[in-house]
């Protein structure tokens, strides 16, 4: 294996992680793939090979869901009480803060994401999901309701129970692995289910350590199962498996469509977080000391791998230019370079094939007709690293207006009529987050309630918290994950009546 040069000393714990092969994990056990293939992960600062990995296929994730059922209908998960469960998934939470660093350094090996961001967000976010979803698990409650059948010779009791959907499979992106995780696994915990997880094949190595905790954290065998492997065999093999109840996915609109065909089979239930092109709103006057770095973080925050990146940026045509070359200064500040050295403010994207895709929408806006202001092609050398571009003269037409990039893109476009400006923000297959920047309060809500977007932030961007939805409108998804929303895509309700 090999590091990118840096001051940072790789913690020994995760020199060991990625040392040897890692397994998966099926039924409380550490077990190799059933044909006995493993499969890289790189290092995307290097394009080197990182770690090796057990690659699971359709007959290891029968093995994870047969153990799952085992653990929903049988075994010591089923038996104990509400506040049982929250204590082991609050002492999850307890046990990712005590391994925070190496969370954090393996993410940033595997992803390539700054080790200093990782430590400030994606581990403490995760940490904390588990800590918030754990309060949950003894408050699932039903109601009783009072039905007009009752009458004079006849009275009913009437009352609906929340009850955990059973078998759920679930398959995670590579933008932030651990955190994915654990928006996922958090709400199933907490409602009663078991989990099949699937790791993205780019970044599997957070996942298999959270694996570790799981165990140590005293959740039975059975009720979490980590099976790394392709979307194309262990993903497609989860979605479709008929005795999994419910599948939750989080990636591109175009791999949710393959989801729900494969889950159709049985019927199951589905959640879907996916794609963005969320429109970025800067007024006149709006402060812009706050606004013109929160736009730039908004498409540069984690090298643009957010799906509610801010990669739309409307901006008021007096102050147009002004705002552009602000964000441009910004852009021309970050400093690429590998995730372990302290002085990166970005790392390069997840893998080739991330990176091939962005500079062929980078080529495709310039020959079309728009201009980068900065940036606008890959980094020269090893890595996998595009610079922040800031593009202008971009028309509604064009792909990188239209379509989602999932890089440091942002396309910056002048408004004058605010209604015209609601509409084109809203003229778009997505819907899953937006922004407005003003100082005129009335006028930022009355916007956020026009804006057809699961998330509206008004003058701040990437604000998430545990007990706040986050989900789309249009294609951007079915579902909200965070906040008691998403214990509704784990439970079923059943209304039971009982003559009295």
């Amino acid at each position: 294996m090999s590091t990118a040069v840096s001051t940072t000393p790789m913690h020994n714990r995760v020199q060991e992680f990625v040392s040897r092969p890692r397994k998966m994990f099926v039924d409380g056990k550490w077990v190799e793939a059933a044909s006995g293939k493993t499969f890289p992960t790189y290092n995307p600062a290097t394009g080197e090979v990182l770690a090796q990995v057990a690659e699971g296929d359709r007959e290891d994730i029968d093995r994870a869901v047969k153990a799952a059922r085992r653990a929903f209908d049988s075994g010591p998960w089923h038996e104990m009480t509400p506040s049982q469960r929250g204590r082991v998934i609050w002492k999850l939470g307890d046990l990712i803060e005590e391994h925070l660093e190496e969370f954090a350094q393996l993410e940033s090996l595997d992803n390539g994401k700054p080790l200093s961001v990782a430590r400030i967000a994606d581990v403490p976010l995760a940490a904390d999901l588990f800590h918030y979803m754990a309060g949950w698990a003894t408050k699932i409650e039903g109601n009783t309701i009072p039905i007009s059948a009752s009458s004079r010779h006849v009275k009913y009791l009437a009352y609906t129970r929340r009850e955990p959907v059973g078998v759920v499979g679930q398959i995670i992106p590579w933008n932030f692995p651990l955190l994915m995780a654990a928006w996922k696994l958090g709400p199933a915990l907490a409602t009663g289910c078991t989990v099949v997880l699937k790791p993205a094949e780019q970044t599997p190595l957070s996942a298999l350590l959270l694996a570790e905790l799981i165990a140590e954290a005293g959740f039975p065998d059975g009720v979490v199962n980590v099976v790394p492997g392709y979307g194309e065999t262990a993903g497609a093999a989860l979605a479709s498996h008929p005795d999994v109840d419910k599948i939750a996915f989080t990636g591109s609109t175009e791999v949710g469509r393959l989801i729900l065909q494969a889950a159709a089979g049985n019927l199951k239930k589905v959640s879907l977080e996916l794609g963005g092109k969320s429109p970025n709103l800067v007024f006149a006057d709006a402060d812009m000391k706050a606004t013109i770095p929160g736009a730039a973080s908004a498409i540069f925050f984690n090298h643009g791998q957010c799906c509610c990146a801010g990669s739309r940026l409307y901006i008021e045509q007096s102050i147009f230019d002004h705002v552009v070359h602000g964000v441009a200064e910004q852009a021309k500040k970050i400093k690429l370079g590998p995730g372990f050295d302290p002085d990166t403010s970005m790392g390069p994207l997840v893998s080739e094939e991330q990176m091939n895709r962005v500079c062929s929408y980078l080529e495709s806006g310039l020959h079309e007709g728009a201009e980068a202001v900065v940036g606008g092609h890959k980094r020269p050398g090893a890595g996998y690293f595009v610079e922040p571009t800031v593009m202008v003269k971009t028309k509604p037409d064009m792909k990188v207006v239209r379509e989602e990039i999932f890089g440091p893109v942002v396309c910056a476009m002048p408004f004058r009529d605010v209604d015209k400006l609601i509409a084109e923000a809203n003229q778009s297959e997505y819907g899953l987050a937006a922004a407005v920047w003003t100082r005129d309060i009335s006028k930022a809500h009355r916007i956020a309630e026009k804006l057809r977007a699961g998330t509206v932030w008004i003058n701040c961007y990437n604000v998430f918290d545990a007990a706040l939805p986050f989900g789309g409108y249009k294609q951007s998804g079915w579902g909200r994950e965070m906040g008691h929303e998403s214990l509704e895509l784990y439970t079923e309700v059943k209304a039971v009546c009982a003559a009295i």
